[in-house]
């Protein structure tokens, strides 16, 4: 179906030439899955980018042939390819709410593609965009149809981008990082979902994925690419157990999985012992009865509904659970950026939920109880460098000025593996593991007792992962810190929590040590969350 030889794209810069993808060949058959994974800048996405034909300004396809289905796609017209894009090869992007028009019906936007490729007219668009919609298994479809992204869901804006993809009934799907940022049920789900619909369809499809867990479940064949070129490939089972080149023995340690310690995500040759740390008796939090209601169109909503539960002095406590289970609401009312409707937040005895959120920046327990938010991007102020993040909280809660801040933000820089001369750089000028460091370095900076940490490593790549986790394990012990880790990954949480909690529409399901209720968990729920985890191979010994 796809044939691609000897492909090589390269990028004008202001620092000069780079070659992002080296002179690489691969082939995707019809009804098969092609998987290609790596790191960030290893050259997946260029790939997917240069065989549409849309490429950032200033990058080019230097050499190499691209046909697919008979046509030599680098030598058709843009009026060409602009047919060929959504109605024979299409693409689900990374990122599902920026690929949505935020001001139009998500409806309207499956219209226009069925539209723009004479799929529909305007007096029967409508009836065929339901269709596409419940094609994708979205409930009440119709409804839906009217929609804005901002009012749905990430997985529920996910399957939007999917039925938009299929509108057209392609025969070749790119999906590009389809799952980033879903939890584990919707994860499986959209991507039974998709395998599902290619095999009806007889489409072929490319997954560029960096879970090695999901490449190794959905994929009849992978491709491992590592600075622009193709350095493995082979079948996924064989790859994955026994990988020959060591950049994919790298990945393949790295990636959690039953049975490795967090020190075995490591590269041997850095690897020391795992430090101990010291779980005390005494609760440093004691949230008792809490409950969060919103008002609804048809009544009020209750997000969280009366939970009560400790963390210990030093304890590492999970919360796990799908998107819409209160997990996220309940880390922010612990670190009072919402109020809670009732109920109780004990922090070292005292009943920080009395003061009121808005107040509470100035309460002295503030510095105690910081948070370490999903998105390291967002989560920064693109107009201030590495070293102003760091130390806004020290000049604005402990009042630091002068040399006296600036050693502590190259201390923190130092705590946190952040090399000084990146501190003077701003966000767009880091990687994600440079940024991540960053938010813990800002939030550890006043030296709280309990940090909340909400996906701190969802978006970033298995190695860079491999060093975030074991950074806060190194900072647990070292800092005698208490986490609140708010994850939907099963396996980063069996390896840096002491005991979890399932949350599940607001209330708690299961809890207990990490082990016992990961091994033999006791409620349903819990169960079918440890059944949708995609679990890698194992690897043999090296």
């Amino acid at each position: 179906m796809l044939s691609i030889k000897d492909l090589s794209v390269a990028f004008k810069t202001r620092k000069g030439e780079v070659n992002a993808v080296r002179g690489i060949s691969l082939d995707v058959a019809k009804g098969k899955t092609l998987g290609i994974v790596g790191e960030s800048g290893s050259g997946k996405s260029v790939t997917s980018y240069a065989l549409m034909r849309i490429l950032d300004a200033g990058g080019e396809i230097r050499t190499g042939e691209v046909v697919y289905g008979g046509i030599d796609l680098r030598a058709a017209s843009e009026r060409d390819m602009r047919d060929i894009r959504g109605r024979e090869i299409s693409m689900i992007f990374q990122n599902p709410r920026a690929a949505l028009n935020p001001i139009r019906r998500v409806g309207h936007q499956v219209e226009d593609v069925l539209i723009q490729h004479a799929q529909a007219t305007r007096q029967d668009a409508n009836a065929k965009a339901i269709a596409a919609l419940e094609a994708v298994k979205i409930n009440d479809a119709a409804a839906r149809y009217d929609a804005y992204p901002f009012e749905l869901s990430g997985g529920m804006c996910q399957r939007i981008v999917i039925a938009i993809a299929l509108a057209c009934k392609p025969q070749l799907l790119i999906a590009d990082e389809p799952t980033t940022g879903l939890d584990i049920t919707t994860q499986k789900a959209v991507m039974d979902l998709v395998g599902d619909l290619t095999r009806e369809r007889g489409m072929g499809m490319i997954l560029i994925t960096h879970d090695l867990g999901l490449a190794s479940q959905y994929c009849d064949r992978i491709v491992v690419m590592k600075d622009g070129l193709i350095v493995e490939e082979g079948d996924p089972h064989k790859l994955f157990t026994d990988p020959q080149h060591a950049y994919t023995r790298k990945l393949v340690d790295a990636t959690p999985r039953v049975g490795a310690s967090i020190r075995n995500l490591l590269p041997p040759e850095t690897r020391t012992a795992e430090p101990a740390h010291k779980v005390h008796d005494r609760p440093l939090l004691e949230v008792r009865d809490l409950v969060k209601t919103y008002p609804g169109k048809s009544g009020p909503v209750q997000a969280v509904k009366s939970i009560s539960f400790q963390i210990k002095s030093g304890q590492s406590l999970g919360l796990v659970g799908e998107s819409g289970s209160g997990k996220s609401t309940t880390s922010e009312m612990v670190v009072r950026l919402q109020d809670p409707t009732s109920g109780n937040i004990l922090f070292d005895g005292q009943d920080i939920a009395a003061t009121a959120s808005a107040r509470f920046m100035r309460h002295p327990m503030r510095g105690e109880i910081q948070m370490v938010f999903q998105d390291a991007t967002d989560s920064l102020n693109p107009r201030g460098t590495a070293a102003s993040a760091i130390a806004e909280p020290l000049a604005r809660i402990a009042k630091m000025r002068g040399s006296k801040l600036n050693a502590r933000v190259a201390e923190l820089a130092e705590l946190v593996g952040l090399p000084q001369p990146l501190l003077s750089r701003f966000p767009h000028q880091l990687s994600g593991g440079q940024k991540a460091r960053v938010g813990i370095a800002r939030a550890i900076a006043l030296e709280p007792k309990l940090l909340i940490l909400d996906e701190p490593t969802a978006a970033l790549d298995v190695s860079i992962q491999a060093i975030v986790l074991n950074l806060l394990v190194d900072l647990r012990a070292q800092m005698g810190m208490s986490y609140l880790f708010v994850s939907h990954d099963l396996n980063v949480v069996r390896l840096l929590c002491d005991e979890v909690l399932v949350m599940k529409q607001g209330e708690i399901v299961d809890r207990g040590p990490t082990a016992s209720v990961m091994d033999n968990p006791s409620h349903t729920y819990t169960r079918s969350l440890i059944e949708a985890a995609p679990q890698p191979p194992n690897p043999v010994a090296a």
